[in-house]
């Protein structure tokens, strides 16, 4: 989890931040990236990809990590967007604003994924990083507890979704939901299962 950080500061890059997304498949809500300078020689053998951590266990080292970064960024990009450029593009915007929101002096950039950033840093992507790196996976843990966090917001302008338990992603009940009331604002109509599901919607209405 720490060879790619000691490999970047080996070369003579000193602030090397790591960059992650959460919330490329839901069907509804924005993509939300993190951007992660930890210490040189950080060492935290409980950060690890935000799949494999409960979300009690997540918030708890979400915690730690905004106290003990050096830095970090937030980039949010809203499903209207997304349904304009695509959920790649946006995922890479996402991650640019995130990077763009950083304190100055960023030298190095770890990414997660195949896709490099478009800013003239120093990058390297890393095929899941998250597994592999422990600044991405720092990222990885605080774009999720913050996306997780918007869709609670959401939760309480548009309740009959229930985002407060499937956060936007395709569950069989929010399926159900889009097929009862429709869509609201923050679905992304570019997503198939989205357009399927108020197809049928709409269907039911004529009949």
């Amino acid at each position: 989890m720490y060879e790619f950080e000691s490999r970047a500061r080996r070369s003579g890059f000193n602030l090397v931040a790591g960059v992650d997304e959460a919330g490329r498949g839901p069907l509804a809500g924005p993509v939300v990236a993190a951007a992660v300078v930890l210490p040189a020689d950080y060492r935290n053998s409980e950060i690890r990809d935000s799949k494999q951590l409960s979300s009690k266990k997540r918030d708890e080292m979400y915690g730690i990590l905004i106290n003990e970064a050096v830095s970090f960024g937030l980039g949010v990009v809203e499903s209207s967007v997304i349904d304009q450029m695509n959920i790649l593009r946006a995922s890479l915007l996402a991650m640019k604003e995130a990077v763009m929101n950083l304190s100055s002096g960023i030298d190095f950039l770890l990414i997660d994924g195949n896709q490099g950033i478009d800013l003239p840093i120093p990058q390297q992507t890393i095929i899941d990083g998250e597994s592999h790196s422990i600044s991405v996976a720092a990222a990885s843990i605080i774009a999720k507890v913050s996306r997780d966090r918007i869709m609670e917001i959401y939760h309480r302008q548009y309740p009959q979704y229930n985002f407060i338990n499937n956060k936007g992603y395709g569950t069989e009940e929010h399926r159900r939901a889009i097929k009862i009331h429709g869509c609201c604002k923050l679905h992304r109509m570019s997503f198939k299962p989205v357009r399927e599901a108020l197809s049928i919607s709409l269907l039911d209405d004529t009949e």
